[in-house]
């Protein structure tokens, strides 16, 4: 028997260098203990499901489930041993086997009973996934939350809207809001069919399952071979609590792709959140503040500086993610019944993957829940351009009278010369008969008021925090021929 000695740590990762997700319950979730017990797992599982099917002794299935806690088990003797056979679960069942012989020597032939390899990592891997998944969902969730409640206290605070780094027209802070609010759902929503997609994995050793109905025999009552299966396979996914695959799937990627995808939009969704952030927490800037707490964002040289730390985590695991999952869908590229490294290269790649966005979601239940708006900074800074901001609405009612062409050129000399001589848009503009012919100074005061020119903002915040639009697209009306 394989037992545990002292911990090897020479390799152990600490989580020094990705902080995102160092101490976040994800991290645990995903462990090397965690996913050998998930392996675990699923070896007592298989065994409960052959119990239930009458093709392993029930007192076999117990004896195999007690035994099956990876605190009996030492971590690095299971890797080493990994190196002579590519995987994990040879070693794995070695010690398994030894484990329940101690206790029953007759329950140790019931161990892996005609089981392979990949099952047993594959439908560990997805328990391990399922728990990962639940965590970061729930995070999602308290995040989504907190963003509502942001978005609707904040719905009528105007601030710049910004392109391509510069400002463009305004918008509001509930409605910038109401976007993070809606991606983070977006996020949760493709989480949870994920994780309600992990499959059991069941095919023996070329996906026949040829090896778990040569060991069940001929059946008492007469059931055929392909019923066996069926039943073996449904008795699995209940014992497991996973979905039932179509098929066995040691060479059909899909699981893990599709969990790959729900992880690379999840970290993007709430990189666009981090990267707001960041910009609008900027010195010159300070719209927002990210939650303060004593001794973070410190600077190893400047005293002053409170850096926006939980914003950098999470755009740090925004870029790392795509490239992990990128990855995981090359490995759909697998070659014959059972890869020769392609499935083997999974596992890393999704361990990590799981443990950056688990810990992005995480530190984004604090950004979201302790981020602090300043409205009046957001009102000062939409003044910076001197009401060009609004030159959009002003060209858009000069259109009709000078033609959209020459009323938007208008506009633009107008602005140029209101920046070359540092001049309000409106000193300019009370000079320009093409403008007063159609407005009294006191209406362009009014037209170029930045704070009454924010379009549908308040109704698109109202909207997006009623909940996703139902209903069929509408029919087409128009009268053109095509």
């Amino acid at each position: 028997m394989t037992h545990r000695t002292t911990p090897f740590d020479g390799g152990a990762d600490a989580g020094l260098f990705s902080p995102v997700r160092a101490g976040t319950p994800v991290e645990e979730a995903v462990s090397e203990t965690a996913w050998l017990q998930a392996m675990l797992d699923a070896e007592a599982a298989l065994a409960r499901a052959q119990a239930r099917l009458g093709t392993v002794p029930d007192s076999a299935a117990c004896a195999i489930t007690r035994a099956a806690r990876a605190e009996r088990f030492d971590l690095r003797a299971l890797a080493l041993r990994a190196r002579e056979t590519a995987n994990p679960v040879v070693g794995i069942v070695g010690a398994l086997t030894e484990a329940v012989a101690a206790e029953d020597r007759q329950a140790a032939e019931y161990v892996h009973r005609g089981s392979t390899s990949q099952d047993v990592l594959d439908t560990g891997t997805m328990l391990m996934c399922r728990r990962a998944l639940d965590l970061i969902r729930g995070d999602l969730d308290r995040a989504a939350v907190a963003l509502a409640e942001l978005a609707d206290r904040h719905r009528e605070t105007v601030m710049a809207g910004r392109t391509l780094a510069l400002h463009a027209v305004p918008t509001t802070f509930g409605l910038k809001a109401a976007g993070w609010h809606r991606l983070v759902q977006d996020a949760a929503t493709r989480i949870g069919a994920a994780r309600h997609a992990l499959p059991v994995s069941l095919g023996g050793a070329a996906g026949t399952l040829a090896g778990y109905l040569e060991f069940a025999g001929p059946q008492a009552d007469g059931t055929p071979p392909e019923q066996y299966a069926e039943r073996l396979v449904d008795a699995f996914a209940a014992e497991t609590g996973l979905a039932r695959p179509a098929l066995p799937w040691h060479a059909l990627r899909t699981p893990v792709a599709d969990t790959a995808a729900a992880l690379a939009f999840t970290s993007g969704a709430l990189g666009k959140l981090a990267a707001d952030v960041q910009v609008m927490a900027r010195t010159e800037i300070a719209e927002v503040a990210e939650p303060t707490v004593a001794g973070r964002g410190g600077s190893s040289a400047m005293p002053h500086k409170r850096n926006p730390v939980l914003s950098t985590l999470i755009r740090s695991a925004a870029l790392q993610v795509p490239l992990l999952t990128a990855g995981l869908t090359q490995c759909l590229v697998t070659e014959d019944e059972r890869s020769a490294g392609v499935w083997h290269a999974e596992w890393l790649l999704l361990r990590e993957a799981l443990r950056l966005a688990g810990g992005a979601a995480r530190t984004a239940t604090e950004l979201a829940g302790g981020l602090t708006p300043d409205p009046h900074r957001m009102l000062r800074n939409l003044g910076l351009t001197g009401s060009q901001v609004v030159s959009e609405r002003l060209a858009a009612l000069l259109a009709p009278r000078l033609g959209r062409t020459r009323a938007k050129d208008l506009l633009a000399r107008a602005s140029l010369l209101a920046d070359q001589r540092r001049l309000p848009l409106l000193d300019v503009l009370r000079t320009l008969p093409e403008v007063t012919a159609h407005h009294t100074v006191e209406e362009l005061e009014i037209l170029l008021d930045p704070t009454a020119y924010v379009g549908a903002a308040p109704a698109l915040t109202a909207r997006a925090l009623a909940g996703p639009p139902t209903g069929s697209a509408p029919a087409p009306t128009s009268a053109c021929a095509v």
